[in-house]
């Protein structure tokens, strides 16, 4: 049985406007960034201001697919997806991660070209301004991503998050360049400062490819295996009942719960179903994220005898017959 109710197991239409509205702010402030990055970078010749404008590209194309999936996981369940779309979520977060990594090896590239090919640096001080004030909205951006993507449980919204810190990280290194190479007036701190930043930002993108993969194949969260079986065993001391068969994993926008109770024989169905629904109650209250809970009921007593009658019905049964030409079962 399953008592989830639609404000504990959905978004809410305000839920879903927000995280919308988010990616949607997302898209619009890259490209704002891409503009001041590419003019930055027009006026100065810089290496790593180049590598930092080619990041924001590559951002782009990275939010417009995380806009594209979050819309699609937001969609309800259908009789093709009978699970939802939640799933696409670890496509997306894995899809920017390699874009991550695309770009920081095409800012190593671009900074070993540009230095055995001479380095010319014009402008640093206005192109310095521009990278100051990109890198302070894209901070601010990415923390409210990634504040939204914990809050709602959207693997998509924190991924985008921290590619745009990433991409904060990547031009505050730039910053740190150009302020070097205006002091000292040595032009390679450009170029080995934008890849010691690349090196850097490596590391985020194979951090969400890993997590993408996890998603995919239900690694599960041992902090919140700890929490539900701390909750579980609260529960059914309190109500004298035990439990089985716990299984969770992450959907992407959702956490889904499965575990069995086992109930006095005579326990009439109606309690075993209310304290059932009081035990996922108190398992939503102790992790705030969306869910769906699914309880199987079961009798203590005769567990394992109904069990055994069942596989051995199950066993004297005769497999069907297959049409050895379809493939059909008769």
């Amino acid at each position: 049985m399953s008592s989830d109710s639609p404000s504990l197991s959905a978004y809410s239409a305000i839920d879903k406007q927000q995280m919308t509205r988010a990616m949607r702010l997302s898209l619009l402030i890259g490209c704002c960034m891409l503009i001041m990055k590419m003019y930055a970078y027009l006026i100065t010749g810089s290496a790593a201001i180049l590598s930092d404008a080619a990041e924001s590209v590559v951002h782009i194309l990275a939010v417009s697919f995380a806009a594209y999936s979050l819309r699609l996981s937001l969609k309800p369940a259908d009789d093709k997806h009978m699970y939802g779309h939640d799933r696409i979520s670890f496509f997306s977060a894995g899809f920017e991660g390699a874009m991550i990594i695309l770009a920081a090896v095409y800012i190593i590239y671009a900074s070993i070209d540009k230095w055995i090919h001479g380095l010319s640096i014009q402008n640093l001080d206005t192109g310095t301004i521009f990278i100051v004030a990109a890198t302070a909205i894209n901070g601010a951006l990415g923390w409210y991503l990634v504040r939204k993507g914990k809050k709602y449980g959207s693997i998509v919204l924190e991924a985008n998050g921290k590619h745009v810190l990433t991409d904060s990280w990547t031009s505050l290194g730039v910053i740190i360049g150009l302020v070097l190479t205006m002091i000292t007036h040595w032009l390679p701190f450009d170029p080995i400062l934008a890849i010691i930043v690349a090196l850097n930002i490596l590391w985020t993108g194979f951090d969400l490819i890993r997590r993408s993969i996890g998603g995919l194949m239900d690694e599960s969260d041992p902090k919140v295996n700890a929490v539900i079986r701390s909750v579980l065993d609260r529960e059914a001391r309190k109500f004298g009942i035990s439990y089985h068969d716990l299984r969770h994993r992450n959907a992407g926008n959702k956490l889904l719960v499965e575990f069995h109770l086992l109930f006095p024989d005579d326990l009439p169905i109606s309690r075993a179903h209310e304290e059932a629904t009081l035990i996922e109650m108190e398992i939503h209250k102790a992790l705030p994220a969306q869910m769906e809970i699914l309880s199987h009921l079961e009798p203590r007593e005769s567990h394992d005898e109904v069990h055994e009658k069942h596989l051995r019905e199950l066993a004297a049964k005769p497999p069907p017959a297959v049409d050895p030409q379809h493939g059909h079962n008769h």
